[in-house]
């Protein structure tokens, strides 16, 4: 199993925080470990759009 190292710091871009903004607060914090860890998978050091969209389009939502 790969490890991963939530230490790391993703650098978030402006319209993809706007996105997570727009994810109800009660989620929000699941939401962004959900994204990051995505983010990561793929090798990303940013967090964009296109990666928030991918998640939302995983998930179902």
């Amino acid at each position: 199993m790969e490890e991963i190292n939530l230490g790391d710091v993703l650098h978030w871009t402006p319209g993809a925080k706007r996105k997570l903004e727009n994810i109800p607060f009660f989620v929000r914090t699941q939401a962004r470990q959900r994204i990051e860890a995505f983010a990561r998978k793929i090798g990303s050091d940013d967090v964009t759009v296109e990666i928030v969209e991918q998640v939302r389009l995983e998930v179902g939502q």
